[in-house]
């Protein structure tokens, strides 16, 4: 007699982990001595490179019209014809063009579009993008804090404008304030936006009275020093409370691992198992909410171990929730 249940198994979709990266990323070149260095990248690919189970997918390039949903064209305009053939061009003393920097932003931009389409049609649970330079620190027209794109900003608004979505959460547990993923969506109602950092630190903003257009920016500051026992407390009271209340039908993570003690840019002191706790707890609202859905994003890290560490366990955390 056939196995039924056997076969209804058999027809039922595998859902996954979707882990996005390109080649060309390695190709976005800094200065010696930079922090956000190729390297970054390469020892994130050696954390992941044995974990079985993970759906690897190229990150494609995007099209102007994706970068368009949240920069003018103007800027785009701008960094194209500011991308060298050789050498680099400083865009300000922290973030810089080589020639293969446009490229890779390019690729950064469309892995995160495409892991939104992949997670809406069904095709993997969640996803998390490896590939640089990061995001949240872009703005409008600004380059800034080694972004040139606001790479899940603009996944954001896809999501709204492409998918129909009407309620979005991004949760920002990078150790600098996300100023540039607040100012694309300051007055997008639509889009839920927190992010936990250490103040004081650069970029100086992250202020609790800085609450977007509509009451939709959400930021905690974080004590010097302090470390993940602080800010689970802040997680568990404020967080996830607001985005219960909210119920989302789309979790997006910006994944900045330099909250890590021995991270060079920053001073608070979290251990990587607090990473896996924060990305457990946000699984846990994305299985609630919107049916696992979630997109995680690399931004910053700078501790080269460290940073292979926590997102072999960010990633194991995802992979564990999609199983």
């Amino acid at each position: 007699m056939p196995c039924v249940a056997g076969e209804l198994a058999a027809l039922m979709p595998t859902m996954t982990t979707a882990l996005y990266t390109h080649p060309d990323c390695l190709d976005h070149v800094t200065p010696a001595g930079h922090p956000e260095q190729v390297a970054r990248l390469k020892y994130i690919e050696a954390a992941l490179r044995d974990v079985s189970g993970l759906d690897r997918r190229d990150a494609p390039d995007c099209d102007d019209d994706d970068i368009l949903l949240c920069h003018p064209s103007d800027y785009l305009d701008m960094l194209t014809a500011a991308a060298p053939t050789s050498g680099w061009r400083s865009l300000d003393g922290d973030t810089h063009m080589s020639p293969g920097t446009l490229r890779a932003a390019r690729r950064a931009v469309g892995a995160n579009v495409a892991a939104v389409d992949a997670v809406m049609s069904g095709e993997v649970d969640n996803a998390f993008v490896a590939c640089r330079p990061p995001g949240h620190h872009a703005e409008q027209s600004t380059p800034m804090g080694f972004c040139l794109f606001g790479n899940l900003a603009i996944a954001a608004k896809h999501a709204l404008e492409r998918h129909g979505l009407s309620r979005v959460t991004i949760v920002d547990f990078d150790v600098h304030h996300g100023n540039g993923t607040q100012a694309l969506l300051w007055n997008e109602r639509r889009i839920q936006f927190f992010s936990s950092h250490q103040s004081p630190l650069w970029p100086g903003s992250g202020h609790p009275n800085e609450t977007g257009g509509h009451n939709n920016i959400w930021n905690y500051p974080l004590e010097p020093h302090s470390g993940g026992q602080e800010m689970r407390q802040v997680y568990e009271a404020e967080i996830f409370p607001a985005i219960d209340r909210y119920q989302p039908e789309l979790i997006l993570v910006s994944a900045g691992f330099d909250a890590h003690a021995v991270d060079p840019l920053a001073n608070l002191n979290w251990q990587t198992d607090d990473f896996a706790w924060l990305t457990e707890r946000i699984c846990d609202l994305a299985s609630v909410h919107c049916g696992g859905r979630l997109v995680s994003t690399l931004e910053g890290g700078y501790d080269l171990r460290a940073l292979a560490d926590s997102v072999a366990a960010h990633v194991t955390i995802l992979m564990e929730r999609s199983a």
